[in-house]
């Protein structure tokens, strides 16, 4: 790859860097109104625990150990991992505790996980190739499993011809964050990098295309806290 490539690449990377960012910082309102109010209310930390998980794996997938010059699939995803902890932490505050166990617990196989992948990956596979062909399977099938939850909402899109619960800013974002990744992934030739996000760029086109279509029949003013679908976030690199 000439010089010049190789700055493009890492000026896609940082823009990716900076959408990704905004990204893992949506859901910032969300633990403001649970702070404010002292309570949990109908939200659910699943997103956020498979978000933890998620980085780690793309921390690690991005590392020296497994893959080359990956150092923006580092950088941006010890952002999340943080900022998910972060999430997570205001859960554990806020929710009684019987859901605090459940929490913990899901913490803790996490981190089994992660722990039994990284030892199979660095003590079985001796080579670069076979260690990114591991690793960016597993971070493929968790951002697939991830993508179940735009589909929930979409189908409720949908049912209720109502975008309420879909916002524009979140799904132009996404359609973004999957465009600009997917060239990443291209520049440097990484399927593992580029299928993930070809879905989410998929993803995205087809929220926006469901704004499009239901905007005008959206009632606006109409307020259910239980149908609230779960917040999404996706960020594969």
């Amino acid at each position: 790859m000439t010089v010049d490539n190789t700055a493009f690449r890492t000026a896609v990377g940082i823009a990716g860097n900076v959408i990704s960012f905004g990204l893992f910082l949506s859901p910032f309102p969300t633990m403001m109104k649970i702070h404010t109010q002292k309570s949990v209310q109908a939200f659910r930390p699943d997103p956020y625990l498979a978000t933890i998980l998620n980085c780690i794996m793309w921390m690690f997938y991005g590392s020296p150990a497994v893959t080359q010059d990956n150092l923006l699939v580092i950088t941006i995803n010890v952002a999340g991992f943080i900022m998910e902890i972060g999430y997570v932490t205001v859960f554990l505050i806020y929710s009684p505790w019987a859901k605090r166990k459940k929490i913990m617990l899901v913490l803790l196989v996490e981190v089994v996980f992660a722990a039994v992948v990284i030892f199979i990956t660095l003590f079985s596979f001796h080579t670069l190739k076979d260690r990114a062909m591991i690793v960016g399977i597993v971070c493929i099938v968790f951002n697939v499993i991830m993508y179940t939850s735009p589909l929930t909402v979409m189908k409720m899109v949908i049912n209720t011809k109502s975008v309420k619960y879909m916002p524009f800013t979140l799904s132009l974002a996404n359609f973004l964050n999957g465009c600009v990744w997917v060239l990443y992934a291209i520049l440097k030739a990484d399927p593992y990098v580029l299928i993930p996000n070809l879905l989410g760029t998929i993803s995205g086109i087809v929220q926006l295309v469901l704004y499009a279509m239901y905007y005008q029949t959206t009632n606006w003013d109409e307020d259910n806290e239980e149908d609230r679908p779960p917040e999404v976030q996706l960020s594969s690199a």
